[in-house]
């Protein structure tokens, strides 16, 4: 394992982001086939058809093609490069997430292309720069491939994007090329590392991993080891782990941005790097073979602060990994068993399986110790979450409804859908214990609320909310601008929150 290890990266696409640029729309396509070996047109539903294509409304509709966002028609004309019709549905409709699905299809379906040009709509619902990232950000993310460990590797990695825009607006879509880049390889990082195998990335592995990230991205990190949680009393981490052969991490991240009296913001994200259920054994069934995703938070987290450098970020941000897996042994905590959360508080173990909210909470009141202006925990947390909202909308609960709006903003603009659930406290008192503070569960209804309800016990009174990814953290197929497999859902939401996070103080 030890040989493997070294020989495994769990971070290659970001090694290997393609090169990203922008040029001038030329007068002729032709002259664009030294720099790519497919030309994407944009087709709207109505409207002119692109200046040289030669073909109908007719024709396209005869082949399928209609100009709605999703679909993409590959032609090869007579002279010049192949070209990938891309739609973008009625003209200047199209918004943000229209224009990364779009983007999407027109990669996927030059899927064998490494060289990619993309021209930009001539009218869109949104200004050249949003529209140049969001297209970079589609092209990127549904050409990612996660293939560090194939022997017999033939996928073919994107290696030049070009966007072709007219020439006023080149510099406006350079920025937004630049911060596509940024949000799609954060979103890269968060797939790699939930992808990656749990007896490769352990707790120890993601630490170093966020070392090595930490000091290229300009952030401050420090991790803390078993020896110091136990002197710091993270009860809650360290109960976890008790059944582990593999020792716990806790990562703390730090950004500070360049102005002095920056706002603050604290995340925590649970990490576990493969969730057994402990002694609370899951079922042999398709869910258990996904728990190496149960990283996803922190994953989200790490990738998401590596991107705020670049952006310019100016919100001072503090991010806490809490990293363990949770495993069935001789030493394993035990139904029944009475943990000890950082600062006291005493909870009384139900059932093993509910360890991501015990591993957060330690960090929840860590958080509270130093100054912040609020905190935003992410966790695959419960299935009734998933149950309730499905596999594409997270959940959001929280004590402060600004903070929840800024949320649903940030996940709006990224289109990482989140709705809001109730933090219903008429259920707190099915979280009562006998012998101690509080339970790690409650009753069978209801599971995602309690989950909030729990950490909210943790934030004492700080504006919080929490995203619950349970749903979303996994894709069973590829649809639009997600692959399948793990999804990095909320590395692009955390980084678009932080960039825009306001309060009043």
């Amino acid at each position: 394992m030890t040989s493997l290890l070294e020989k495994f990266d769990p971070i290659p696409s970001v090694q290997q982001a393609p090169t990203v640029q922008v040029t001038a729309t030329p007068g002729e396509l032709a002259s664009i086939a030294g720099v790519a070996d497919v030309v994407g047109l944009p087709v709207g539903t109505s409207g002119e058809l692109p200046v040289g294509l030669k073909a109908s409304r007719s024709g396209l509709a005869a082949a399928g093609f209609d100009g709605e966002v999703g679909q993409a028609l590959m032609i090869s004309p007579a002279d010049g490069p192949p070209m990938v019709l891309y739609g973008v549905g009625q003209p200047g409709e199209v918004d943000g997430a229209g224009l990364r699905n779009a983007a999407a299809a027109l990669a996927r379906a030059a899927e064998k292309q490494v060289r990619l040009a993309i021209m930009l709509p001539q009218s869109a619902a949104t200004t050249p720069e949003d529209a140049a990232q969001s297209l970079v950000e589609g092209a990127l993310l549904a050409r990612y491939h996660f293939g560090g460990l194939k022997r017999d590797n033939t996928a073919k990695l994107l290696g030049v994007l070009t966007l072709l825009a007219p020439a006023e607006t080149v510099p406006a879509v350079e920025r937004g090329v630049r911060r596509g880049q940024v949000f799609a390889a954060a979103a890269a990082l968060a797939r790699d590392l939930a992808n990656a195998p749990p007896s490769l990335l352990t707790a120890t592995r993601m630490a170093e991993c966020a070392q090595a990230l930490a000091h290229e991205a300009g952030l401050e990190v420090r991790v803390y080891d078993k020896d110091e949680l136990l002197a710091m009393g993270c009860g809650g981490l360290l109960g976890v782990n008790a059944g582990s052969a593999d020792p716990p991490r806790m990562i703390r991240l730090t950004y500070r941005p360049q102005a002095g009296d920056a706002q603050k913001l604290t995340f925590v994200g649970k990490g576990i790097m493969y969730d057994s259920g402990g002694i609370s054994l899951k079922p042999a069934d398709a869910v258990h073979a996904t728990m190496k995703n149960d990283m996803s938070g922190a994953g989200a987290i790490l990738a998401a602060m590596t991107a705020l450098r670049r952006l310019d970020c100016p919100t001072a941000v503090t991010g806490y990994l809490m990293c363990t897996d949770n495993m069935p042994s001789g030493t394993a905590t035990k139904l029944g068993d009475v943990l000890h959360i950082r600062g006291g508080t005493t909870v009384e173990v139900i059932n093993t399986d509910a360890e991501g909210r015990l591993v957060m909470a330690d960090a929840l009141v860590l958080a509270t110790e130093e100054p912040c202006d609020a905190i935003v925990d992410i966790a695959t947390l419960t299935g009734a979450c998933m149950r309730a909202l499905g596999v594409q909308i997270a959940g959001v609960f929280g004590n402060d409804q600004q903070l929840i709006d800024q949320v649903s903003r940030a996940a709006e603009a990224v289109d990482e859908p989140v709705w809001q659930l109730p933090l219903a406290h008429r259920y707190r008192k099915e979280l009562n214990s006998e012998i101690a503070d509080i339970k790690n569960m409650g009753g069978p209804n209801g599971g995602a609320i309690h989950a909030a309800l729990f950490l909210e016990e943790f934030v004492r009174g700080k504006p919080w909310a929490h995203i619950d990814i349970a749903g979303t953290a996994q894709n069973e197929k590829a649809a639009g601008w997600q692959t399948a497999g793990c999804s990095g859902f909320g590395a692009r939401l955390l980084i678009q929150l932080a960039c825009d996070f306001t309060t009043a103080r």
